[in-house]
């Protein structure tokens, strides 16, 4: 559930800061200091749970914005603010804010088509607080406006749901094709601790004769990798405003236990395929 709205969410807010100078500069002195804001919803094909083999498809709305210089990305269950202005031009940025994301997998066993993880039981949903580091580079190899960014984000369960927390690295690559197209590409990892793992991942004895599955104690560890890629065009003929479409596909591998368990080996896949469509408009 999570892969596509992550996708989205890059797609957009990487594109954000070069948007929000085009605007600045194309328009009057009301907005000299580049506020923007794209708002929109889209569909994406993602599994019934983390692990599944069965997909189906899932609303994804969202809203992302520039507000003299803080962004601000909501997308789907997630909300990340950037509460360090981006400079103006070539250079570097830093990146630095809170990120709070709601988890449902697990959370409604009528969306989940096996009968083997519904015996498993109903997990809580989950409320994800933490926050994201990283810097950036814009003007890096295609023309000032391509951007390269490394982050780093943490978030704690807060809710119960899991109790755990989750760690997750990620590089991306943007370079606008012109002025009514971009393409973005990028790769990531989670690693997850016992709490988080123990709560997914473990099978108990009693789950087991409940499930048919077999006993399995997960150890915490690194979760997945993820690569993606992403394109955004316009349908107005500028970036900068009106209506854009965005679709984009990413590729999941699960990894140590987290494939291991039967959760995934036995009732799911270790390879994980996502894709979506998009509609939004910029304000």
């Amino acid at each position: 559930m999570r892969i596509f709205p992550t996708l989205l969410l890059t797609a957009v807010s990487f594109l954000m800061p070069q948007l929000a100078q085009a605007q600045s500069r194309s328009s009057g002195p009301a907005d000299a200091d580049g506020d923007i804001v794209i708002a929109g919803a889209g569909l994406g094909r993602v599994t019934d749970y983390e692990g599944s083999d069965d997909y189906r498809l899932l609303p994804v709305p969202g809203a992302i914005g520039s507000i003299h210089g803080i962004g601000f990305v909501y997308i789907g269950n997630r909300l990340s603010v950037d509460l360090i202005p981006a400079p103006k031009g070539p250079g570097w940025d830093l990146i630095a804010g809170p990120v709070v994301s709601i988890g449902f997998n697990r959370s409604m066993l009528k969306s989940i088509d096996d009968p083997r993880i519904r015996a498993l039981g109903k997990v809580g949903m989950s409320v994800e607080l933490g926050g994201m580091v990283g810097v950036a580079r814009r003007g890096v190899f295609t023309s000032d406006y391509d951007r390269l960014s490394a982050t780093v984000s943490v978030r704690h369960d807060v809710a119960g749901g899991h109790g755990g927390t989750l760690v997750n690295p990620t590089l991306s690559y943007m370079t606008p094709l012109s002025t009514r197209s971009m393409t973005m590409l990028f790769a990531s990892a989670t690693h997850a601790d016992g709490a988080y793992t123990r709560t997914y991942y473990t099978i108990t004895p009693a789950q087991s004769g409940a499930s048919g599955l077999p006993v399995f104690d997960a150890k915490p560890g690194w979760k997945d990798w993820t690569v993606g890629g992403a394109v955004n065009v316009s349908l107005a003929g500028d970036l900068t405003g009106g209506l854009s479409a965005i679709g984009g596909i990413a590729y999941t591998r699960m990894l140590n236990d987290y494939a291991a368990s039967p959760v995934v080996s036995i009732a799911g896949s270790r390879d994980q395929w996502m894709m979506g469509l998009g509609l939004a408009y910029t304000f």
